[in-house]
């Protein structure tokens, strides 16, 4: 373990790095991070922990932890996951010409380091911290550490807003993608056929027949979530996850023990959708649920559900459609869930009325050259990724509201 002092104008600071996320207590970690509206159950102690010892995210995989800490007086202030990568995959936030730069001359991009979910491009606090000025001082103790380790580079990513603040402060530089999430109404659609109504007649048609193609498939659906989710459906959908990735020609990322522990550690944050034809099940896909805080003196967090994995065993026209996107809205719906995030990229989720939403990472390079030569990229990209973003707001399934 390293420790040293890193002080502000008003606070000194103790630095640790750490090996593991296991070498921070559960709970100390779990309350930093629900102090955040903006927590999402990826980032829960449970999760990485797993994504650790499962050896999903490990060194044999390119994954080096290091957690950072901060803390003051004793306490800890804050804290987050970095990861030393020898490669880019994993990440959703791609710097694959960044390193291809560098081979060509002649110097070398990896090992980087990455503040990152592994595998997981869901945005959302990264930079766990009690105040603002913890969060900053962060990120100075991350950059001065990425320097003494002599890495190219380091990468936050999806980052919350107070996040890129920080980084900003702290002479990161910004960098921004699109995503697509899916929003319910206030006070809420009353069901699926309501969200629907909304809709331009064009796309309600189109999902209206994507659905009954599965309906007159004789396919049909059953939903579990938590302890309810029984060992079987674990197992059956694994092996569909597991076949997902096998048709595509790669291992899958995630290892059978990582969802072992994910029903052990971390069942109500997982809802379980399976598809059935004449009794046997043909498909499932696995959705994440945020777990709101309890505590009415807590500030109000919404409740979000996550589009995560999904795989199938037998071919079915829309099957995807409605296993990954209409099945977990309806449930969104009759649920009382604020938002439905889909993943990365996807513009053809806009069709289901998931909408553009901008996503942030931040950047430091080593190298004075690259640093100027990225940034000024970084520039050209940013004004494209707002005219992006103009152009999918024009397109929007959503009916012009009357005047």
């Amino acid at each position: 373990m390293e420790k040293k002092k890193n002080s502000t104008a008003r606070f000194d600071y103790v630095t640790r790095v750490l090996p593991s996320i296991g070498d921070v207590p559960a709970g100390v970690w779990d309350e930093l991070l629900a102090a955040h509206t903006d927590a999402s159950p990826f980032m829960q102690h449970a999760y990485l922990l797993a994504m650790e010892t499962s050896g999903s995210a490990s060194p044999a995989t390119g994954w080096l932890a290091r957690i950072i800490t901060l803390e003051y007086e004793g306490t800890l202030v804050a804290a987050c996951a970095l990861y030393v990568k020898d490669h880019s995959y994993g990440e959703y936030v791609f710097d694959w010409a960044w390193a291809n730069a560098y081979q060509q001359h002649g110097l070398a991009y990896y090992p980087k380091a990455v503040v990152a979910v592994p595998f997981t491009p869901v945005p959302g606090a990264r930079l766990l911290a009690v105040s603002d000025d913890a969060r900053t001082t962060l990120v100075h103790a991350l950059v001065q550490w990425s320097q003494e380790q002599q890495l190219s580079s380091l990468h936050l990513l999806f980052l919350s807003e107070r996040d890129l603040q920080a980084c900003e402060v702290a002479g990161l530089m910004p960098r921004h993608t699109v995503q697509f999430h899916w929003t319910n109404t206030t006070p809420g659609y009353a069901d699926f056929d309501d969200f629907l109504s909304h809709l331009a007649q064009e796309k309600r048609k189109k999902i209206r027949q994507e659905r009954r193609k599965v309906a007159d498939a004789g396919v049909q659906f059953r939903w579990s979530r938590g302890a309810d989710i029984s060992d079987a459906d674990w197992e059956f959908f694994y092996q569909c996850y597991e076949r997902t990735y096998l048709e595509h020609g790669n291992a899958p990322y995630l290892s059978r023990d990582f969802f072992t522990q994910m029903q052990t550690d971390m069942p109500e944050n997982w809802l379980l959708f399976i598809a059935q034809r004449d009794g046997r099940p043909i498909a499932s896909s696995l959705i994440a649920l945020s777990t709101p805080a309890v505590d009415p003196s807590a500030q109000a967090q919404p409740k979000v559900a996550y589009g995560r994995y999904w795989g199938a065993l037998e071919r079915v026209d829309c099957l995807h459609f409605e296993a990954c996107y209409y099945q977990p809205l309806a449930w969104c719906i009759a649920h009382g869930y604020h938002r439905f995030e889909g993943g990365a990229q996807g513009e053809h989720k806009m069709a289901r009325a998931l909408l553009p939403v901008k996503t942030s990472s931040a950047h430091w390079l080593a190298h004075p050259a690259f640093a100027d030569a990225v940034s000024h990229f970084l520039e050209r990209e940013g004004a494209g990724i707002e005219n992006y973003m103009d152009d999918l707001q024009q397109r929007s399934p959503l009916r012009p509201p009357k005047l």
